[in-house]
C-alpha cells in the first residue's frame, strides 16, 4: 500500500485571505478546512453570513472555471451555483439540517462554454462550541446514469439514524454515507436519537454500542419498540463483547472498519429490505 502525507493546510498564507490567520480560527472551523482541502471528493464551504468560500482543488476542477483558484477563501462576487440553484435547501442548511439532493442539473463550464451536469449535492452544517450554524460544506458528486424504470426500487438510497457522541467520528461517518448516496441524520446521544424515530422514519439505526447515558443496546431495544421494522447497525471499538448475543438481529461493524466494509453492510440490507437477499 503506497501512502502519500501531505499538509495543505498550514502551507497557506491564510492571512492574506478573508478567514484571516489560521491561529485565530475555530476548532470546527481548522477541521473542516483539514478534511475539504485532504478529501478527493469535490467540496466547498460556505464559512459566515459574509459567504467566505473555501474549495478544494477536486471542486474547482468539477466546476471547470479558469478563474477558480483553490483554497478560495474570499468572498465570491458570484455565488456558484452549489448555492444559488436553491434557496430553501441553504436556508435549511442554516437552520441546522443536513440533506442531500440527487441528480440536480447545475451549470459547469466544459471546452469554453457553459454545459449542465446531473450533480448530486450534499450539505451538512458546521457548529461552532456553542452549537450555532457557523458555515455550511456541501460535498457534490456527477449523478450516476438514471436506472431503468424496473430497477428504480433497487437503488433508493437508505435513510440512517448514526447516532455517535464524539463529534469528529459523526461528522466522518455520515459525510461517508451522504458520499455513498444514502439519508442521513446525526445524533449525539440516544437521548437525542429517540424522538427523531417518532418524527420521521428510517430504515437503519446505525449506533455506536458505547455512548454516554444510554448505551447503543438500550437505544436499539428502545427504539424497536416504536419502529419494530427497523434495522441495526453497531459500531464498537470493543469487538463484538456486548452485542454477540442479543434478542434481536443485528449488524456489527468493528472499529476501525473501512468503507468496504461499510457498503457490504448496507448492501445486504438494502437486499433484505427489498426482499431479494439469499
Amino acid at each position: 500500500m503506497n501512502r502519500t502525507d501531505s499538509a495543505p493546510s498550514p502551507s497557506i498564507d491564510w492571512a492574506r485571505t478573508a478567514l484571516g490567520a489560521r491561529d485565530g480560527w475555530p476548532p470546527c472551523l481548522r477541521l473542516t478546512v483539514d478534511i475539504l482541502l485532504n478529501s478527493p471528493l469535490p467540496m466547498v464551504l460556505m464559512w459566515g453570513r459574509e459567504q467566505v468560500m473555501v474549495y478544494n482543488d477536486a471542486y474547482a476542477s468539477l466546476i471547470g472555471l479558469a478563474s477558480l483558484r483553490a483554497p478560495g477563501a474570499n468572498v465570491p462576487s458570484m455565488q456558484p451555483a452549489a448555492w444559488s440553484w436553491n434557496s430553501a435547501a441553504i436556508r435549511q442548511a442554516w437552520e441546522g439540517h443536513s440533506a442531500s439532493y440527487l441528480g440536480n442539473m447545475l451549470p459547469v463550464w466544459r471546452h469554453g462554454a457553459v454545459a449542465q451536469l446531473a450533480l448530486d449535492l450534499y450539505y451538512t452544517p458546521i457548529r461552532d462550541d456553542s452549537d450555532a450554524v457557523a458555515g455550511i460544506l456541501c460535498a457534490l458528486s456527477p449523478s450516476p446514469p438514471a436506472p431503468q424504470a424496473a430497477a428504480a426500487t433497487d437503488t433508493r438510497p437508505l435513510r440512517l439514524l448514526v447516532v455517535e457522541d464524539n463529534a469528529d467520528a459523526r461528522y466522518l461517518v455520515c459525510e461517508t454515507l451522504r458520499a455513498l448516496g444514502h439519508e442521513v441524520h446525526p445524533a449525539a446521544s440516544g437521548e437525542e436519537a429517540l424522538p427523531e424515530l417518532s418524527r420521521q422514519s428510517f430504515d437503519i439505526l446505525f449506533t455506536d454500542v458505547s455512548l454516554p447515558g444510554m448505551s447503543g443496546v438500550d437505544l436499539a431495544r428502545r427504539a424497536l419498540q416504536q419502529a419494530p421494522g427497523l434495522e441495526l447497525m453497531f459500531a464498537s471499538g470493543y469487538g463484538d463483547e456486548l452485542t454477540r448475543h442479543l434478542e434481536f438481529p443485528a449488524r456489527s461493524l468493528q472499529k476501525p472498519y473501512d468503507i468496504e466494509q461499510l457498503q457490504s453492510a448496507l448492501d445486504q440490507i438494502a437486499r433484505r429490505l427489498r426482499g431479494t437477499a439469499p
